[in-house]
């Protein structure tokens, strides 16, 4: 029986996408569930799934367009393997000497008729070798007939360039590699470099910095690490500070959190926070929702349940859109400063970065703290410089004293006293 893979929908706007890669290649025999090819569009990246166990039959080529609901391939389930390959195609050029007694299966295709090189022990003393490629042969306990049995086959290229160099040896050593590589930009990104470019000519950003002391939430997270991650699973990370100390100040600073729509300003009354994250396929920013309803503990699930995602190419298109606010972490890559980005619509954007150890004054005298410095960049075509700082200095006044995220922003007294 064939069995129809059709191109999934990131989206309702949208009505094509491309095929990025295939993991396997066409007539292979694939698993049921196995993942078959990568599928992109401008906003996210999908995965295209065998529905079926059987043999592979690509109709697609990698960087054709499709639409939506097309079939990408077609499976032959009537040609299923008894053992399913557990292994991509695309690694298989990679497996260990142990597999070399495995036989070519006999309705495989050869490409060129193979010779098994075979070397006297005594002549293996003959073979140039340098010093790391012969440490790395002998980890992993190989010979030097084992090496050569284990390539395949030369090819034309590879005999000229060998002629070549030894018809002049003197100029090998100098020869220097002039060589580009040249691949085309996925769908993903060129939507990130038009927004980027949009962001640049049609808004008026401007960053201020300020910079944080985090010893205070250093402690606490040295503190309450164990116990944290004993209760929720996870470790507790310096994100999630962050995004409830903006929730906090964006609710007193309501300009920060609105956008631009026409010739209205919108300002939503609920804190929709987006956390760029790495993933395979460049930056991308999930949104955690209502996060001026959540705890600490809370967010740093939904940080983690996000990033995860991210990184195993399953976010949707609505996990990544309708932020109002973002928060992105240069830090974690060794960034000193820099100045984000506005994510539009959004209006405003903070950036972290990593935390040194720098001599700072503290009641007159100088002591070393762990700073990390911090940048707003904002659109100032709504948001006034007043604004801007104010909020900054909010978020640097909650990190500095975590426990007022506890209590509206006032501190133990406060409370006790009822000011």
């Amino acid at each position: 029986m064939i069995v129809e893979i059709k191109v999934p929908s990131p989206g309702e706007s949208i009505s094509e996408v491309e095929i990025g890669k295939w993991l396997v290649e066409n007539g292979s025999v694939v698993r049921k569930d196995q993942e078959l090819a990568e599928v992109e569009s401008d906003k996210a990246t999908l995965s295209l799934i065998a529905t079926a166990a059987g043999q592979l039959s690509i109709l697609a080529s990698e960087g054709d367009r499709v639409n939506v609901g097309s079939v990408a391939c077609t499976i032959d389930t009537d040609k299923a393997s008894s053992q399913p390959a557990e292994i991509p195609v695309i690694a298989a050029s990679e497996q260990k000497k142990s597999t070399q007694n495995t036989q070519i299966e006999k309705d495989s295709k050869p490409i060129v008729a193979e010779q098994k090189l075979s070397v006297p022990k005594e002549a293996e003393k003959s073979i140039k070798m340098t010093p790391t490629a012969k440490a790395v042969m002998e980890q992993a306990n190989l010979s030097v007939d084992e090496v050569l049995e284990g390539i395949r086959r030369l090819t034309r290229t590879d005999m000229e360039q060998i002629v070549k160099a030894y018809a002049n040896p003197v100029s090998k050593s100098l020869e220097v590699s002039r060589s580009e590589d040249r691949i085309a930009m996925t769908p993903l990104r060129r939507k990130l470099a038009q927004r980027l470019v949009s962001v640049k000519n049609e808004t008026a950003m401007l960053t201020t910095f300020n910079e944080v002391d985090m010893s205070k939430v250093m402690e606490l997270r040295t503190l309450y690490q164990k116990a944290f991650t004993e209760k929720y699973g996870y470790k507790l990370g310096f994100n999630a500070f962050f995004a409830k100390a903006v929730s906090m100040a964006l609710a007193q600073h309501s300009s920060i959190n609105s956008m631009i729509d026409g010739e209205e300003i919108v300002t939503p009354n609920y804190h929709d926070i987006g956390i760029a994250v790495s993933s395979p396929k460049g930056l991308m920013v999930p949104i955690i929702r209502n996060v001026d309803t959540m705890n600490i503990a809370m967010i740093e699930g939904a940080i983690k349940d996000l990033a995860e995602k991210a990184r195993d190419k399953r976010l949707t298109v609505q996990e990544m859109t309708g932020g109002t606010f973002t928060i992105t972490n240069g830090g974690v890559f060794g960034s000193m400063m820099s100045t984000p980005i506005i994510n539009p619509p959004q209006s405003a954007i903070l950036g972290l970065h990593a935390i040194k150890d720098r001599p700072v004054a503290i009641d007159g005298k100088v002591e070393i703290r762990p700073m990390m410095y911090i940048a707003l960049s904002y659109d100032h075509r709504i948001i006034d410089g007043k604004d801007s700082v104010g909020f900054l200095v909010k978020v640097k006044e909650y990190i500095e004293n975590p426990t007022k995220l506890l209590f509206e922003g006032k501190d133990a007294g406060e409370i006790l006293l009822d000011l």
